[in-house]
């Protein structure tokens, strides 16, 4: 018997404004061999992220569709809430959103189509689509095939062909690598909609957290799922990253740029008073199984003091350090401005711009704690850590869980000593379970 056709779809919308000039990008890939099979494009007008990413992702069922109605589909976004309501864990309360979820359920027969969330940088096809969209749009005219320079990034997609070598057991890569060497088996295993979340290994940071909301039925209409297996995602024990800023030093109330490469000032008494707080609170709570730190002194006084407190040691990792700020360190915000307002602007304008004097760029500080996350997740699958670090390293921990772009960093509230949580599942998805929580400080 002929198995089953198996296709990639992976889709992306962009709003410039939210609500803004809108698009969206589609495109289907083979599989087995990487191959561009169909793309889809579309200026919509005036509408929000969220509109135009439920767009592109009908586009790209509609076009998977055309090639082959029985085909299984594996759909792949940058887009958390599309993923998570279409999969059925998260609820779809607002009303622009429900006839979309249902248009794009009825597609495809529900057990035809699984969904995974990838970060952004995996998406860059259907990105530079709705892009190329949007930009048509603000010409007064609709995108074009022939025009398209998507087709650069089809090589990347070509990794979906060729599965990488599985990391340590457990490690956040090894499920993502599962998937694509289903991908390309010969099973004829049938896709089903991805399982709902799994018990929490860390039970308290998910009660206490801000994390998804109850799994519960989407709203959009179709055939009750199949359980999940053979190529849906491998959910597993997640390891879990308690996120916790350093307590004050004496710049902290004063709201001074305080980098790696300004002069690595100690807790000011405040600051092991928070310390002390949060190792009790921990202790209490009683999940964190090791202790990582950043290796500037504010990070390493606060860990060990929680270190010490639950009988564990403290590892030291680079990666965790926290943003050099050049010629910046130890200025206020406003003294900034007035010395430097060129290059203030075109940092706060663009992640690639570093601070004066040969400071790190918030795109330097991602790479550096992408690659430290990876680390840790290798050496701890499956566990609770506490990650005692700095506010830009927790910020980026939080926002490429998230999906979120760069400018989010700017948006978020990080408190001395305060408690935040990301869980790391083994098909590469992350859920963010708290964020700033100082519930222990008061």
């Amino acid at each position: 018997m002929q198995r089953p056709l198996r296709f990639v779809v992976e889709a992306d919308g962009g709003s410039r404004g939210n609500p803004g000039p809108a698009g969206y990008g589609s495109v289907v890939l083979d599989p087995a061999t990487g191959e561009t099979l169909a793309e889809r494009a579309e200026y919509i007008g005036v509408a929000t992220n969220n509109v135009a990413e439920y767009k592109g992702l009908i586009a790209g069922l509609k076009a998977a569709r055309e090639l082959a109605p029985d085909a299984q589909v594996l759909v792949r976004m940058d887009s958390k809430l599309v993923v998570e309501q279409m999969s059925g864990r998260w609820k779809i309360k607002h009303p622009d959103m429900k006839p979309l979820a249902a248009e794009a359920a009825t597609v495809l027969p529900r057990s035809q189509v699984t969904y995974q969330w990838i970060p952004r940088e995996q998406n860059k096809h259907a990105d530079r689509l709705a892009n190329e969209a949007m930009d048509a749009g603000k010409h007064g005219r609709q995108w074009e095939p022939s025009a398209s320079t998507a087709v650069f990034d089809r090589g990347a997609a070509r990794a979906l062909a060729t599965p990488p070598a599985a990391g340590p057991p457990g490690d956040a890569a090894a499920g993502a690598a599962a998937v694509r060497a289903a991908l390309a088996s010969a099973s004829g295993t049938t896709a089903s909609a991805a399982a709902s979340a799994p018990a929490e290994a860390d039970t308290l940071f998910a009660a206490e957290g801000s994390g998804p909301p109850e799994p519960a039925p989407a709203a959009a209409p179709g055939p009750t799922a199949a359980p999940a297996s053979g190529w849906g995602p491998d959910m597993g024990t997640p390891a879990t990253f308690v996120l916790l800023r350093h307590g004050e030093t004496a710049l902290t109330p004063q709201k001074r740029f305080s980098g790696s490469g300004g002069t690595d000032p100690e807790l000011s008494p405040a600051g092991r008073r928070q310390a002390a707080a949060v190792a009790e609170a921990l202790a209490t709570r009683g999940t964190v199984q090791a202790v990582v730190s950043s290796p500037l002194r504010r990070c390493r006084e606060t860990a060990q003091a929680v270190a010490d407190r639950l009988g564990l040691a403290v590892v030291v990792e680079d990666g965790l350090r926290e943003t050099d700020f050049g010629a910046w360190e130890g200025l206020t915000f406003g003294e900034v401005r007035e010395r430097f307002p060129d290059d203030l602007q075109a940092w706060l304008d663009s992640p690639k711009a570093a601070p004066t004097g040969g400071g790190e760029s918030f795109s330097a500080v991602t790479r550096r704690v992408s690659a430290t996350r990876d680390r840790l997740l290798a050496a701890y699958a499956g566990r609770t850590v506490l990650v005692v670090t700095h506010v830009t390293p927790v910020k980026t921990l939080v926002r490429l869980a998230l999906g979120a772009p760069p400018e989010s960093l700017f948006r978020m509230e990080l408190s001395a000593a305060s408690l935040s949580a990301v869980a790391y599942y083994a098909d590469g998805n992350a859920s963010v379970r708290l964020l700033n929580d100082t519930s222990h400080l008061r």
